[in-house]
């Protein structure tokens, strides 16, 4: 049980990161997102985040690498939440804070559990 359970987990994890790395290389409103946060080389910072994120994707849906694979995600998933959530808690109050964040803390949940249960794959 446990072994499938974290092989749909991993499937579910890759497929949510897989298909945000894609939409952020087809999607021209990401370039404006990106440039909005003030980082640093925007568009550059868009392209290496979309492919970091399809390439580790992958890798944890195929349950290969996780080890190398989930880190990247961790960085990228608390990244976001400080440029894109932090505010919302600063502007909105917790509840909004909490309901703008949901997803991105389930996901980081779902990275560190894959990440300390992973070895090679999982």
């Amino acid at each position: 049980m446990h072994g499938q359970l974290m092989r749909w987990i991993c499937y579910a994890v890759g497929y949510v990161f897989i298909t945000s790395g894609v939409i952020k290389l087809i999607v021209p409103d990401f370039k404006g997102l990106f440039a909005g946060l003030g980082l640093p080389y925007p568009e550059l910072t868009l392209f290496l985040v979309a492919v970091i994120e399809i390439a580790c994707g992958m890798l944890i849906a195929g349950r290969m690498y996780i080890r190398f694979a989930a880190p990247p995600l961790i960085l990228i998933m608390a990244i976001a939440i400080i440029l894109t959530k932090i505010p919302t808690l600063t502007h909105s109050g917790f509840l909004s804070f909490a309901f703008e964040a949901r997803l991105d803390i389930v996901m980081l949940i779902l990275l560190f559990l894959i990440w300390k249960h992973g070895k090679h794959g999982v």
